[in-house]
């Protein structure tokens, strides 16, 4: 059969090619600038820290060790250059980074999605979002927008759908549920309005 990460990404790339997305691929070994610089997260950025970790014994054209890739971002960044806006890609692959408790993996499956066009606002990615997350998790799910911060969107803002264990509540028979840990909420995204500097 086939494997439920794929089978997962499988539909969650029927879902967006349904509504106009194309496939956007790239490398897992990726430079510095593709993966940090190109947005907006210099050296030394505080940003860094948690995703610049894991590398290969290669170096790009100015010496510096490349990484794998801490995030499906480089592949948004690769697509911008080479195609004209109006853009409408997804870009599911597989990522690598240090994370220090038992509910994450140093390797794990990401989807990013990109949308170039004129007069495209944040009710637009909300609205794909929303569409999205009701295909995938059922249209009663209950869903919040929170602001957050990333280093190359503003404004930025995370998802999160009601626990599907608890059912929003929090707990399970009276015990504090183990899945959301009694808020009743899963964080599911983060995303943004991509700055003009990246």
């Amino acid at each position: 059969g086939i494997h439920p990460v794929m089978r997962t990404w499988m539909r969650i790339e029927e879902i967006f090619r349904s509504i106009g997305f194309d496939v956007a691929d790239g490398p897992e070994i990726e430079s510095d600038w593709f993966s940090f610089t190109a947005l907006n997260n210099p050296p030394n950025h505080p940003a860094r820290s948690m995703q610049d970790t894991f590398y290969v014994d290669r170096c790009d054209e100015e010496g510096r060790q490349l990484p794998l890739r801490p995030h499906t971002s480089p592949m948004q960044v690769r697509y911008a250059r080479t195609h004209e806006a109006p853009i409408k890609i997804i870009a599911p692959g597989r990522t690598y980074r240090v994370d220090s408790d038992a509910t994450h993996s140093p390797m794990f499956h990401q989807v990013e999605g990109l949308l170039v066009d004129k007069h495209v606002t944040m009710a637009d990615l909300r609205g794909t979002l929303t569409a999205f997350m009701r295909e995938v998790f059922g249209s009663d799910t209950r869903i919040r927008f929170r602001p957050s911060f990333f280093p190359f969107t503003e404004p930025s803002a995370e998802a999160d759908i009601s626990c599907c264990m608890c059912g929003g509540k929090g707990h399970v028979n009276g015990t504090t549920c183990r899945v959301c840990k009694g808020t009743g909420w899963l964080e599911i995204l983060g995303g943004g309005m991509v700055g003009p500097e990246v």
